[in-house]
């Protein structure tokens, strides 16, 4: 039996009276990479902010292998602007912040790409490790974490050279190509040792070869760290190559799953995504 790590149950994130995400359930296997694809506006990002804790879901709950994470119900004035269904199953409340979601073993990538800019590439992988450190207070103030400081930075540098970032390592982060500068990011998610990996249009802004080179790049980190990858894409020969299966959200709701070829021959993703087909 397949262990599952991530699952969503009729997640639900309204802004007023704007429905982003629409009673959404989908789950992601350890070991996968599971794609979800959609129109501008469709609400995937949406739903990766409310997965890592950027945004308070109105409804619905989402576990991490098997234990519930976050859980919500409308509360307040949404009690009566409340447009979606199932309110009442999900009476606990759970708020983790972004950094408790990263502890747990999530890491996430971002559209528009995130690094600290005037920082070297070694600084951004080496903030990320922080995140894991074994040290406090006390062992800071009387320096018994020099040990565990030389580990992680020994740690970061391991993972430049793994990811063809060493020769870098001394640059501003913002001083890279945009192809290793996406790779940068992805590294430093890594940093921090997660067990899923989210990642927000890896392959936007990147030229064919890029996009070739990413492909490869993100079976590989599955394959390297064993950690299950959920990806939103816009760009579909990434999706269709190295996707296992595919969820496609249309104005916020579910429209189809499945298998690469049961997206591509399902008439509803193709009129609402693909394209309209040479019948139509």
């Amino acid at each position: 039996m397949k262990e599952e790590v991530l699952r969503l149950e009729h997640l639900t994130m309204q802004f007023g009276g704007v429905m982003a995400v629409n009673d959404l359930s989908l789950h992601v296997y350890k070991g996968e990479i599971v794609a979800m694809i959609g129109p501008n506006g469709a609400g995937k990002t949406t739903a990766f902010n409310c997965i890592t804790g950027m945004y308070e879901p109105t409804n619905g709950a989402i576990s991490f292998k098997g234990e519930v994470i976050v859980s919500n119900h409308p509360q307040g004035r949404m009690k009566k602007y409340y447009m979606g269904e199932h309110r009442d199953e999900y009476p606990r409340v759970l708020r983790p912040t972004p950094d408790r979601i990263t502890k747990l073993g999530i890491a996430r990538t971002f559209q528009n790409i995130r690094l600290f800019k005037s920082e070297s590439v070694f600084d951004n992988v080496l903030v990320a490790k922080h995140m894991r450190a074994r040290h406090n207070v006390f062992t800071s103030v009387f320096r018994l974490s020099l040990a565990e400081e030389r580990r992680m930075r020994r740690e970061t540098e391991e993972l430049l050279h793994e990811h063809q970032l060493y020769d870098f390592r001394n640059e501003q982060a913002s001083s890279l190509p945009y192809g290793l500068q996406r790779r940068l990011e992805i590294a430093r998610a890594l940093a921090t040792e997660p067990q899923l990996l989210l990642l927000d249009e890896p392959a936007a802004g990147m030229n064919p070869q890029e996009t070739d080179e990413l492909s490869e790049f993100i079976a590989h980190i599955r394959d390297r760290y064993d950690i299950s990858i959920f990806m939103i894409e816009h760009h579909m020969d990434l999706v269709m190559k190295i996707s296992e299966r595919i969820y496609v959200l249309d104005f916020g709701s579910l429209i189809a799953e499945g298998t690469p070829e049961e997206i591509q021959n399902n008439s509803r993703v193709i009129d609402a995504y693909l394209g309209v087909g040479e019948d139509a």
